[in-house]
């Protein structure tokens, strides 16, 4: 099938997936568009369908094109290859508000797309990859390597036999860095075209690359050709779903006390605070951590131990060492083991709850 044909195919499961969902109604969290949009992906990673609407509601209200956008990336970030056909039917949600009024309008079909993706197994291995192209300290060479090679080239590395993560930073120099700059990578200027065409001609899954191509289109996140490297990786490799083992959490209102991270005006204060304080963690990063550090490097962990973690965790090797790669290898010189820092990180999540409740 062609683009369009694929395209046609997903909007034919979004209509079926609307259909069979009958909406509800549900009051709009009363948040900032950023802390709805992190309550929105996080209930979805944990199954938390009710709340997860709440915070859609919230976003409907204030920020549409927030919502939609944060949808695209949650459905090829969190979910990918574990779900592969609710990837296509988020994505062929993203078609505009004129087609989703054909299917019932804003909120019935953003009901039926959260409520999809709430339900499904999760892979969080797209991430994953993203992080170890990113920041792996093994890659530092490729990362300086690759910038300047010519497209041809890195679309050669990217569909043939190398290493995934090589193959994973040589397509993003090829899309472009330039729409998701990274400290990591020197800024380069993309041909997205050519990239999912030569995705195509390697032999990837032609519906997997054509879901791929629109979901770049519409959120522009080198996530979704990611998916794309993932699915051909996982067709070998067998496969079990576990839930991950959650942290302590708390009610601060209406709103889950994991909601509040680094990526949010009151999370970064909470973590401030409580770099503050005398627990073990915060006696352990300010001795370990540069002080200029401390909050991007907490928040990286909290995010490793609470945010990231996901309910129906699709489990297969690429994945699990992608993970640990991430867990072990990707927290900077000042943390060649995190074992440690996890485990009080885990231990003093109760003491970070009551910082949070107390400044948000």
């Amino acid at each position: 099938m062609n683009g369009p044909d694929v395209l046609g195919v997903a909007r034919q499961q979004l209509f079926q997936a609307v259909r069979d969902c009958e909406p509800s109604v549900f009051a709009p969290l009363n948040v900032s568009p950023w802390v709805a949009m992190s309550v929105l992906q996080k209930a979805i990673r944990r199954g938390r369908n009710h709340i997860a609407q709440s915070a859609a509601a919230a976003l409907l209200q204030s920020s549409p094109d927030r919502f939609w956008r944060r949808c695209g990336i949650t459905a090829f970030e969190d979910i990918g290859v574990a779900d592969l056909d609710s990837v296509f039917v988020v994505t062929a949600a993203l078609a505009g508000k004129r087609f989703r009024r054909q299917l019932g309008g804003e909120w019935r079909v953003a009901s039926a797309i959260v409520s999809r993706m709430a339900r499904a197994p999760k892979c969080r291995a797209a991430d994953d990859l993203l992080l170890v192209a990113e920041s792996l300290p093994a890659y530092d060479r490729a990362r300086f390597d690759l910038a300047g090679q010519p497209t041809a080239d890195l679309l050669r590395i990217a569909t043939g036999p190398g290493p995934l993560a090589e193959r994973a930073l040589a397509l993003w120099y090829a899309i472009g860095t330039d729409r998701r700059p990274s400290r990591h990578l020197q800024t380069r200027h993309g041909e997205p075209r050519a990239v999912f065409d030569a995705l195509c001609e390697a032999g990837l899954p032609h519906t997997v690359v054509e879901i791929a191509r629109e979901g770049f289109r519409r959120v522009g996140e080198v996530l979704c050709p990611f998916v794309a490297l993932l699915c051909q990786a996982r067709q070998n490799e067998a496969a079990s779903v576990l839930d991950d083992d959650f942290p302590a959490e708390a009610m601060i209102g209406a709103v889950p006390s994991w909601a509040f991270d680094m990526y949010s005006r009151e999370g970064q204060l909470a973590l401030r605070v409580f770099l503050q304080g005398e627990s073990e963690t915060a006696h352990w990063v300010r001795a370990h951590v540069p002080p200029r550090q401390r909050v991007r490097f907490l928040g990286g962990v909290v995010f490793r131990t609470e945010g990231g973690l996901v309910r129906s965790r699709l489990q297969w090797p690429t994945a699990t060492e992608l993970r640990r790669q991430v867990d072990v290898e990707c927290h900077g010189p000042h943390c060649p083991d995190t074992t440690e820092i996890f485990r009080l990180m885990r231990a003093d999540m109760a003491l970070l709850n009551e910082v949070r409740s107390h400044v948000c």
